[in-house]
């Protein structure tokens, strides 16, 4: 369970339930029956057998406590959803007092189980994924109440053993990290224990990290950036020749109310209920799991706290929140080669402008085009202007859905529809923003013979390099909304006409999708 805004009530939170209850990644790996699954889950029943071993249990006993948990979590595999399909909101919208949720899933005790973790008198809530609950409870009725036990045991130990002694931590490094993605070394645990720290007291942390690392003058700096993209996006919005005037006016309202948040929050988070003792580190981790839990839960029913971060300062990330109409840049991720306040603007434009404008682009994609400017899922389409978005972000997910990244897996551009719509508009809005920029400021000379412009799209490319391993490759196409680094450069550049103009790149050059097929949205 998990406490955000109401879909279609924003101002308000909500309890949302959702699917859960695998050890590995998602349903995919209990599932597909590709060579490299199958190699998987033989790992995984070695991993259960080891972790099970390591909590005391002759090898017979952890045997047969392997095989139940990996037949369990396959059930529970079965009844969960696509992972392409978690991103439909209006089908996940279901709206359920404890009554009718009684009805729905009678083999789960819906009230007994909000009593118990302190959520009372509890209005209403939102079950996801219905159909998944129902075959849960199915389930909890079904299978034996000591066998429960046994799994129950294994989520436990799993979810602590990062930070318990060190069998335990090189055994769960060397299943989800070395097997699941190729990572052959442990970080040092200085870092690991930074992570940590972020992760469970990350505006603690903040307060620190943004002293050193985030002046007063990069705040301003990135803060005319964002306002240039914001002017750029409108624009384009009022030249679009396939969006009527009436739809217009609700996205130039949803623009103009987009807040935006950057480096740090105005009102930094209050730790001063949670206890850091010396007594043990998974214990430590586990009252602050229980700080934040209740946290959360302590906001249901009243009114949003639109001052709330859902990153800490220091981290290297970014994000939209529909129900907010809010764009999110921590001090973490303003730093170069994203953002570096004495660069060149063509630099900036191209690393961090891009992904603010990818930001913004994600209040208008497949899934963030549902919601108002006010954050309530509401439709705010005529019919013909959604029919025309829909057939140009088809032309996206096609073209995603081509790439081959390993051997014969594709991308699947059903479940990176929006982050590939949000790249190809986070290139355009930055672009036109750099031109306003260069207007306003004078056109510098070339550097190293390269133009602006030019510039501007080395810059867009640089942020993207990385290194990836074939199983982290395989574990992001399966699991991330996001297409890998690569594609997402090659994806929206080759839809761009000023990339083209740029480099004069010809029709029929690899770098250049055929006209016919451009996508252009916003």
């Amino acid at each position: 369970v998990w406490v955000d805004g109401d879909l279609q009530q924003r101002d308000i939170y909500a309890v949302y339930a959702w699917q859960g209850g695998l050890g590995m990644p998602n349903r995919d790996y209990y599932l597909d029956k590709g060579e490299k699954f199958k190699k998987y889950r033989t790992e995984y029943l070695d991993h259960l057998q080891k972790m099970f071993v390591l909590l005391g249990y002759d090898e017979g006993t952890a045997k047969n406590n392997t095989d139940l948990v990996m037949k369990l979590e396959t059930e529970i595999a079965e009844a969960s959803w696509p992972q392409a399909d978690l991103r439909d909101w209006p089908k996940m919208y279901n709206k359920r007092t404890l009554e009718e949720a009684a009805k729905e899933v009678p083999g789960i005790d819906w009230k007994l189980f909000f009593d118990t973790i302190g959520v009372e008198n509890l209005e209403y809530f939102i079950m996801a994924q219905p159909d998944f609950f129902v075959k849960l409870g199915e389930m909890i009725q079904r299978v034996d109440l000591e066998d429960w036990k046994i799994y129950l045991k294994w989520h436990v130990i799993n979810a602590a053993a990062p930070y318990l002694s060190k069998d335990f931590r090189d055994q769960d490094f060397y299943f989800f990290r070395t097997v699941l993605r190729g990572v052959e070394e442990q970080k040092p645990r200085w870092k690991t224990l930074v992570e940590t720290t972020d992760g469970l007291m990350g505006e603690a942390l903040g307060q620190l990290y943004v002293e050193k690392h985030f002046p007063p003058e990069a705040k301003v700096k990135i803060n005319n950036l964002v306002n240039n993209l914001r002017k750029a996006f409108r624009i384009r919005i009022d030249k679009l020749n396939w969006m009527s005037e009436e739809t217009k006016k609700s996205a130039y309202a949803k623009l103009d109310k987009m807040t935006q948040k950057l480096g740090y929050p105005d009102k930094w988070r209050d730790y001063s209920k949670l206890e850091i003792m010396d007594d043990a580190y998974v214990l430590n981790v586990m009252r602050a799991d229980v700080f934040e839990f209740e946290r959360k839960m302590n906001q249901i029913g009243k009114p949003v706290d639109k001052t709330q971060w859902n990153m800490s300062p220091p981290t290297v990330n970014a994000y939209f929140h529909p129900l907010n109409n809010e764009i999110v840049f921590p001090a973490g991720i303003l730093q170069p080669p994203m953002f570096n306040p004495y660069a060149d603007d063509a630099v900036n434009y191209g690393a961090i402008g891009t992904v603010i404008g990818h930001e913004m682009t994600h209040g208008f994609d497949d899934s963030g085009s549902r919601f108002n400017a006010e954050g309530n899922m509401i439709n705010w389409w005529t019919d013909e202007d959604k029919k025309n978005f829909e057939e140009k972000i088809k032309i996206v997910e096609e073209q995603f859905d081509e790439y081959v990244v390993l051997d014969s897996v594709h991308l699947n551009g059903k479940l990176t529809l929006g982050e590939n719509i949000a790249d190809l508009g986070g290139v355009a809005i930055a672009y036109d923003a750099l031109q306003m920029a260069l207007e306003n400021n004078g056109r510098p000379e070339n550097i190293d013979g390269y133009t602006p412009e030019q510039r501007f799209f080395l810059s867009y490319a640089t942020i993207w390099r990385n290194k990836q391993r074939d199983d982290a490759l395989l574990n992001q196409v399966k699991t991330d909304p996001h297409s890998p680094a690569y594609f997402r450069v090659i994806g929206p550049l080759s839809n761009t006409q000023t990339f083209f103009q740029a480099f004069d790149i010809k029709e029929g050059e690899n770098m250049r999708r055929p006209d016919s097929l451009l996508a252009k949205i916003w």
